[in-house]
Protein backbone atom coordinates (compact mmCIF):
# COMPACT_ATOMS: atom_id res chain seq x y z
CA UNK A 1 0.00 0.00 0.00
CA UNK A 2 1.22 3.77 -0.49
CA UNK A 3 2.52 5.88 2.39
CA UNK A 4 1.00 8.70 0.33
CA UNK A 5 0.05 11.42 2.94
CA UNK A 6 0.37 14.75 1.09
CA UNK A 7 -0.21 14.91 -2.97
CA UNK A 8 -0.54 18.34 -5.05
CA UNK A 9 -2.74 18.62 -8.12
CA UNK A 10 -2.16 21.23 -10.84
CA UNK A 11 -3.64 22.69 -14.19
CA UNK A 12 -1.51 22.78 -17.07
CA UNK A 13 -1.88 23.31 -21.24
CA UNK A 14 -5.00 25.40 -21.75
CA UNK A 15 -7.91 25.48 -19.66
CA UNK A 16 -11.01 23.79 -20.62
CA UNK A 17 -14.56 23.37 -19.24
CA UNK A 18 -14.37 20.94 -16.56
CA UNK A 19 -11.07 21.11 -14.67
CA UNK A 20 -12.65 22.71 -11.35
CA UNK A 21 -14.98 19.43 -11.40
CA UNK A 22 -11.65 17.09 -11.52
CA UNK A 23 -9.87 19.52 -8.66
CA UNK A 24 -13.10 19.01 -6.61
CA UNK A 25 -13.07 14.93 -7.84
CA UNK A 26 -9.00 14.71 -6.32
CA UNK A 27 -9.43 16.83 -3.30
CA UNK A 28 -12.84 14.97 -2.10
CA UNK A 29 -11.22 11.77 -2.56
CA UNK A 30 -8.22 12.33 -1.04
CA UNK A 31 -9.50 13.72 1.55
CA UNK A 32 -11.58 10.84 2.57
CA UNK A 33 -8.45 9.10 3.20
CA UNK A 34 -6.86 11.49 5.48
CA UNK A 35 -4.84 13.04 3.46
CA UNK A 36 -3.66 16.58 2.10
CA UNK A 37 -3.93 18.17 -0.94
CA UNK A 38 -1.85 21.01 -1.80
CA UNK A 39 -3.14 22.97 -4.83
CA UNK A 40 -0.52 24.42 -7.08
CA UNK A 41 -1.28 27.64 -9.33
CA UNK A 42 -0.64 28.76 -12.51
CA UNK A 43 0.70 24.61 -13.49
CA UNK A 44 3.95 24.18 -13.35
CA UNK A 45 5.19 27.91 -12.29
CA UNK A 46 3.92 27.30 -9.24
CA UNK A 47 6.88 24.80 -8.07
CA UNK A 48 9.56 26.20 -10.21
CA UNK A 49 8.97 29.99 -9.60
CA UNK A 50 9.82 31.33 -6.45
CA UNK A 51 8.15 32.02 -3.85
CA UNK A 52 6.08 28.94 -4.26
CA UNK A 53 2.16 29.84 -5.41
CA UNK A 54 -0.15 26.88 -3.75
CA UNK A 55 -3.13 26.65 -1.73
CA UNK A 56 -3.96 23.78 0.68
CA UNK A 57 -7.34 22.69 -0.84
CA UNK A 58 -9.97 21.03 1.46
CA UNK A 59 -13.51 19.91 0.63
CA UNK A 60 -14.87 23.25 1.82
CA UNK A 61 -13.04 25.22 -1.25
CA UNK A 62 -15.50 23.45 -3.60
CA UNK A 63 -18.56 22.65 -1.23
CA UNK A 64 -20.09 26.06 -0.44
CA UNK A 65 -18.91 27.94 -4.08
CA UNK A 66 -20.03 27.49 -7.87
CA UNK A 67 -16.69 26.69 -8.86
CA UNK A 68 -16.88 22.68 -9.99
CA UNK A 69 -19.80 24.32 -12.18
CA UNK A 70 -18.25 27.15 -13.87
CA UNK A 71 -15.30 26.85 -16.68
CA UNK A 72 -12.16 28.00 -16.22
CA UNK A 73 -9.28 26.64 -13.50
CA UNK A 74 -9.35 27.69 -9.40
CA UNK A 75 -5.54 27.23 -9.92
CA UNK A 76 -5.06 28.83 -13.03
CA UNK A 77 -3.25 27.45 -15.72
CA UNK A 78 -0.23 27.62 -17.87
CA UNK A 79 -0.14 27.32 -21.89
CA UNK A 80 3.38 29.11 -22.89
CA UNK A 81 5.04 26.15 -23.89
CA UNK A 82 8.66 24.78 -22.74
CA UNK A 83 12.02 24.79 -24.68
CA UNK A 84 13.39 21.08 -24.03
CA UNK A 85 16.73 22.34 -23.60
CA UNK A 86 15.63 24.33 -20.28
CA UNK A 87 14.41 20.78 -19.14
CA UNK A 88 16.99 19.67 -16.38
CA UNK A 89 16.88 23.20 -15.00
CA UNK A 90 13.42 23.33 -14.52
CA UNK A 91 12.72 19.61 -13.89
CA UNK A 92 15.46 20.63 -10.20
CA UNK A 93 13.85 23.77 -9.53
CA UNK A 94 10.14 21.77 -9.98
CA UNK A 95 11.78 18.58 -7.32
CA UNK A 96 13.05 21.53 -5.01
CA UNK A 97 9.91 23.30 -4.84
CA UNK A 98 7.71 19.69 -4.41
CA UNK A 99 10.16 18.64 -1.77
CA UNK A 100 9.66 22.29 0.05
CA UNK A 101 5.70 21.32 0.18
CA UNK A 102 6.32 17.69 1.55
CA UNK A 103 4.60 16.52 -1.46
CA UNK A 104 4.30 12.42 -2.10
CA UNK A 105 3.05 12.82 -5.18
CA UNK A 106 1.37 15.09 -7.97
CA UNK A 107 -1.56 14.68 -9.85
CA UNK A 108 -1.32 16.77 -13.29
CA UNK A 109 -4.99 17.66 -15.11
CA UNK A 110 -3.15 18.34 -18.52
CA UNK A 111 -3.42 17.54 -22.65
CA UNK A 112 -0.55 15.76 -24.84
CA UNK A 113 2.10 18.46 -24.54
CA UNK A 114 1.79 18.69 -20.57
CA UNK A 115 1.93 14.59 -20.22
CA UNK A 116 5.09 14.86 -22.15
CA UNK A 117 6.69 17.85 -20.60
CA UNK A 118 5.80 17.70 -16.74
CA UNK A 119 6.06 13.83 -16.95
CA UNK A 120 9.78 14.55 -17.78
CA UNK A 121 9.91 16.94 -14.58
CA UNK A 122 8.76 14.45 -12.40
CA UNK A 123 10.62 11.15 -13.70
CA UNK A 124 14.46 13.98 -13.42
CA UNK A 125 13.02 14.90 -9.87
CA UNK A 126 12.15 11.58 -8.93
CA UNK A 127 8.61 12.67 -7.96
CA UNK A 128 5.56 10.13 -8.41
CA UNK A 129 2.77 11.33 -10.51
CA UNK A 130 -0.75 10.53 -11.86
CA UNK A 131 -1.87 11.88 -14.95
CA UNK A 132 -5.59 12.83 -16.24
CA UNK A 133 -6.37 14.21 -19.33
CA UNK A 134 -8.45 17.34 -20.52
CA UNK A 135 -7.96 19.21 -23.58
CA UNK A 136 -10.92 20.57 -25.96
CA UNK A 137 -9.03 19.10 -28.44
CA UNK A 138 -9.47 15.47 -27.67
CA UNK A 139 -5.85 14.04 -29.03
CA UNK A 140 -4.41 13.13 -25.75
CA UNK A 141 -3.01 9.73 -26.56
CA UNK A 142 -5.12 6.20 -25.97
CA UNK A 143 -8.09 7.58 -24.08
CA UNK A 144 -11.36 7.42 -25.96
CA UNK A 145 -12.18 11.36 -24.40
CA UNK A 146 -10.82 13.73 -22.49
CA UNK A 147 -12.24 16.48 -19.99
CA UNK A 148 -13.53 19.78 -21.77
CA UNK A 149 -14.12 18.22 -24.85
CA UNK A 150 -17.76 17.50 -24.78
CA UNK A 151 -18.36 20.57 -23.54
CA UNK A 152 -16.16 22.48 -25.96
CA UNK A 153 -18.36 20.39 -28.99
CA UNK A 154 -21.70 21.85 -26.99
CA UNK A 155 -20.49 25.52 -27.24
CA UNK A 156 -19.46 24.83 -30.88
CA UNK A 157 -22.97 23.29 -31.84
CA UNK A 158 -24.78 25.47 -30.35
CA UNK A 159 -22.52 28.49 -32.73
CA UNK A 160 -23.51 26.24 -35.52
CA UNK A 161 -27.58 26.53 -34.47
CA UNK A 162 -26.95 30.06 -34.32
CA UNK A 163 -25.48 30.71 -37.64
CA UNK A 164 -27.82 28.75 -38.89
CA UNK A 165 -30.94 30.86 -38.46
CA UNK A 166 -28.69 34.33 -39.37
CA UNK A 167 -27.93 32.24 -42.56
CA UNK A 168 -30.85 31.42 -43.09
CA UNK A 169 -32.30 34.60 -43.17
CA UNK A 170 -29.68 36.46 -45.05
CA UNK A 171 -28.72 34.19 -48.36
CA UNK A 172 -25.43 33.59 -46.70
CA UNK A 173 -22.32 30.91 -46.50
CA UNK A 174 -21.31 31.45 -42.99
CA UNK A 175 -18.24 30.36 -42.06
CA UNK A 176 -17.33 29.09 -38.21
CA UNK A 177 -13.37 28.51 -37.53
CA UNK A 178 -13.21 26.25 -34.49
CA UNK A 179 -9.49 25.75 -32.63
CA UNK A 180 -7.49 23.66 -32.79
CA UNK A 181 -4.08 23.00 -34.67
CA UNK A 182 -3.32 19.71 -35.99
CA UNK A 183 -6.55 17.48 -34.99
CA UNK A 184 -9.81 17.82 -36.80
CA UNK A 185 -12.27 15.93 -33.60
CA UNK A 186 -13.72 18.71 -32.54
CA UNK A 187 -14.44 20.21 -35.84
CA UNK A 188 -15.94 17.42 -37.31
CA UNK A 189 -18.10 16.23 -34.19
CA UNK A 190 -19.60 19.64 -33.60
CA UNK A 191 -20.26 19.68 -37.29
CA UNK A 192 -22.08 16.45 -37.44
CA UNK A 193 -24.40 17.66 -34.55
CA UNK A 194 -24.71 20.78 -35.74
CA UNK A 195 -25.75 19.78 -39.19
CA UNK A 196 -22.71 21.71 -41.41
CA UNK A 197 -22.85 20.98 -45.40
CA UNK A 198 -19.11 21.64 -45.18
CA UNK A 199 -16.68 20.36 -42.76
CA UNK A 200 -12.49 21.05 -43.33
CA UNK A 201 -10.36 19.27 -40.69
CA UNK A 202 -6.50 18.95 -40.88
CA UNK A 203 -6.07 15.10 -41.60
CA UNK A 204 -7.99 15.50 -45.14
CA UNK A 205 -6.86 17.32 -48.38
CA UNK A 206 -9.84 19.49 -49.47
CA UNK A 207 -10.09 22.09 -52.50
CA UNK A 208 -11.77 25.33 -53.28
CA UNK A 209 -13.53 24.04 -56.05
CA UNK A 210 -15.24 21.19 -53.86
CA UNK A 211 -16.17 23.99 -51.53
CA UNK A 212 -18.07 25.76 -54.00
CA UNK A 213 -19.31 22.33 -55.87
CA UNK A 214 -21.23 21.39 -52.41
CA UNK A 215 -22.26 25.21 -52.62
CA UNK A 216 -23.73 24.84 -56.04
CA UNK A 217 -25.47 21.83 -55.12
CA UNK A 218 -26.92 23.39 -52.08
CA UNK A 219 -28.73 26.25 -54.41
CA UNK A 220 -29.68 23.89 -57.16
CA UNK A 221 -32.04 22.17 -54.43
CA UNK A 222 -33.44 25.02 -53.51
CA UNK A 223 -31.57 26.31 -50.08
CA UNK A 224 -30.81 29.41 -50.08
CA UNK A 225 -27.98 28.96 -47.28
CA UNK A 226 -24.92 27.03 -45.67
CA UNK A 227 -22.83 26.61 -42.57
CA UNK A 228 -19.24 25.87 -43.47
CA UNK A 229 -16.73 24.55 -39.74
CA UNK A 230 -13.04 24.89 -40.38
CA UNK A 231 -10.45 24.15 -37.98
CA UNK A 232 -7.83 26.77 -37.51
CA UNK A 233 -5.27 24.45 -38.13
CA UNK A 234 -5.93 23.93 -41.84
CA UNK A 235 -3.40 25.22 -44.55
CA UNK A 236 -4.29 26.79 -47.65
CA UNK A 237 -5.34 24.87 -50.58
CA UNK A 238 -1.47 24.69 -51.69
CA UNK A 239 -0.51 23.86 -48.56
CA UNK A 240 0.96 26.66 -46.81
CA UNK A 241 0.39 28.57 -43.19
CA UNK A 242 -2.17 31.43 -43.89
CA UNK A 243 0.05 33.39 -41.13
CA UNK A 244 3.58 32.84 -40.48
CA UNK A 245 3.67 34.11 -36.59
CA UNK A 246 5.45 32.07 -34.26
CA UNK A 247 5.12 31.59 -30.80
CA UNK A 248 7.68 31.71 -27.66
CA UNK A 249 9.32 28.69 -28.35
CA UNK A 250 8.55 28.68 -32.11
CA UNK A 251 5.86 26.98 -33.48
CA UNK A 252 3.10 28.33 -35.49
CA UNK A 253 0.32 30.14 -34.60
CA UNK A 254 -2.39 29.53 -36.37
CA UNK A 255 -5.72 31.46 -37.03
CA UNK A 256 -7.22 33.32 -40.30
CA UNK A 257 -8.19 30.43 -42.66
CA UNK A 258 -11.85 31.54 -42.31
CA UNK A 259 -11.22 34.82 -43.40
CA UNK A 260 -8.75 33.89 -46.13
CA UNK A 261 -11.81 30.84 -47.53
CA UNK A 262 -14.19 33.46 -47.14
CA UNK A 263 -11.92 35.38 -50.07
CA UNK A 264 -11.04 32.47 -52.03
CA UNK A 265 -15.09 31.50 -52.28
CA UNK A 266 -16.02 34.73 -53.12
CA UNK A 267 -13.64 35.00 -55.98
CA UNK A 268 -14.80 32.43 -57.25
CA UNK A 269 -18.79 31.93 -56.76
CA UNK A 270 -21.09 34.54 -56.24
CA UNK A 271 -24.46 33.06 -55.48
CA UNK A 272 -23.83 33.12 -51.98
CA UNK A 273 -22.33 36.29 -49.42
CA UNK A 274 -19.68 34.47 -47.16
CA UNK A 275 -19.21 35.82 -43.46
CA UNK A 276 -16.60 34.80 -41.11
CA UNK A 277 -16.80 33.66 -36.94
CA UNK A 278 -14.11 32.65 -35.29
CA UNK A 279 -15.04 31.53 -31.91
CA UNK A 280 -11.60 31.64 -30.20
CA UNK A 281 -11.62 30.99 -26.69
CA UNK A 282 -15.13 30.75 -26.08
CA UNK A 283 -14.59 26.99 -27.43
CA UNK A 284 -12.99 27.00 -23.64
CA UNK A 285 -15.49 28.48 -21.66
CA UNK A 286 -19.15 27.91 -20.85
CA UNK A 287 -20.87 25.36 -18.32
CA UNK A 288 -19.19 22.02 -18.29
CA UNK A 289 -21.30 19.37 -20.15
CA UNK A 290 -22.91 16.56 -17.77
CA UNK A 291 -20.26 14.22 -19.85
CA UNK A 292 -17.20 16.11 -18.47
CA UNK A 293 -18.47 16.53 -15.11
CA UNK A 294 -18.62 13.21 -14.56
CA UNK A 295 -16.16 12.24 -16.28
CA UNK A 296 -13.94 14.52 -13.72
CA UNK A 297 -15.61 12.76 -11.25
CA UNK A 298 -14.31 9.16 -12.17
CA UNK A 299 -11.05 10.27 -13.35
CA UNK A 300 -10.49 12.24 -10.09
CA UNK A 301 -11.51 9.18 -8.22
CA UNK A 302 -9.68 7.01 -9.76
CA UNK A 303 -6.26 9.06 -9.69
CA UNK A 304 -6.36 8.99 -5.70
CA UNK A 305 -7.52 5.20 -5.94
CA UNK A 306 -3.97 4.64 -7.89
CA UNK A 307 -2.23 6.30 -5.77
CA UNK A 308 -3.28 4.65 -2.73
CA UNK A 309 -2.82 1.28 -4.14
CA UNK A 310 1.16 2.68 -4.30
CA UNK A 311 0.89 3.22 -8.29
CA UNK A 312 1.95 5.70 -10.29
CA UNK A 313 3.45 7.28 -13.45
CA UNK A 314 0.46 6.43 -15.23
CA UNK A 315 -2.35 8.33 -16.78
CA UNK A 316 -6.00 7.65 -16.10
CA UNK A 317 -8.06 6.88 -19.29
CA UNK A 318 -11.67 6.35 -20.71
CA UNK A 319 -11.25 2.87 -22.61
CA UNK A 320 -14.46 0.70 -23.84
CA UNK A 321 -16.69 2.96 -20.81
CA UNK A 322 -13.99 1.89 -17.96
CA UNK A 323 -11.29 3.95 -16.37
CA UNK A 324 -7.93 2.73 -17.02
CA UNK A 325 -4.54 3.66 -16.27
CA UNK A 326 -1.74 3.35 -18.62
CA UNK A 327 1.72 3.78 -17.99
CA UNK A 328 2.84 7.68 -19.04
CA UNK A 329 5.70 6.25 -20.75
CA UNK A 330 3.53 4.67 -23.28
CA UNK A 331 1.08 7.78 -23.38
CA UNK A 332 3.90 9.74 -24.39
CA UNK A 333 5.40 7.18 -27.23
CA UNK A 334 1.91 7.59 -28.84
CA UNK A 335 2.26 11.00 -29.16
CA UNK A 336 -0.76 13.53 -30.73
CA UNK A 337 -4.26 11.19 -31.45
CA UNK A 338 -5.37 13.01 -34.77
CA UNK A 339 -8.79 12.60 -36.06
CA UNK A 340 -8.79 8.85 -37.69
CA UNK A 341 -9.83 9.69 -41.34
CA UNK A 342 -11.32 6.12 -41.69
CA UNK A 343 -13.39 6.54 -38.68
CA UNK A 344 -17.67 6.35 -38.39
CA UNK A 345 -17.98 10.21 -37.78
CA UNK A 346 -16.07 10.63 -40.90
CA UNK A 347 -17.91 8.09 -42.84
CA UNK A 348 -21.03 9.15 -41.24
CA UNK A 349 -20.17 12.93 -42.51
CA UNK A 350 -19.15 11.78 -46.05
CA UNK A 351 -23.04 9.73 -45.53
CA UNK A 352 -25.03 12.55 -45.20
CA UNK A 353 -23.43 14.50 -47.60
CA UNK A 354 -21.11 16.76 -46.00
CA UNK A 355 -18.35 17.91 -48.00
CA UNK A 356 -15.06 16.85 -45.82
CA UNK A 357 -12.42 17.58 -48.61
CA UNK A 358 -10.89 14.97 -51.03
CA UNK A 359 -11.72 12.00 -49.26
CA UNK A 360 -10.83 8.35 -51.09
CA UNK A 361 -13.86 6.70 -52.39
Amino acid sequence: MSQTKRIGILTSGGDCAGLNAVIRAVVNAASRLGWEVYGIKNGTDGLTERPLQYEILTVHNFSDTPWPRISGSYLGSLNKGVKMDSLEEISKRFGEGAKTLGLDAVVVVGGDGSMNIVSNYCRNAGIKMIGIPKTIDNDTPITEFSVGFNSACQVCTSAIDSLDATARSHNRALILEVMRRAAGHLAMHSALAGGADVCLVPEIPYTIDGIINKLRDIKTSGRNHAVIVVSEGIKTEDGSHVTGAKNIIGENVYGGIGQYLSAEINKRYNEFQTRVTVLGHIQRSGIPTSFDRALAAVFGAKAVELLAKGENNKMVVWEDGHVVPYALEDVVKQGTTLLNTNSDYVKAAVSLGMYIGEVKK
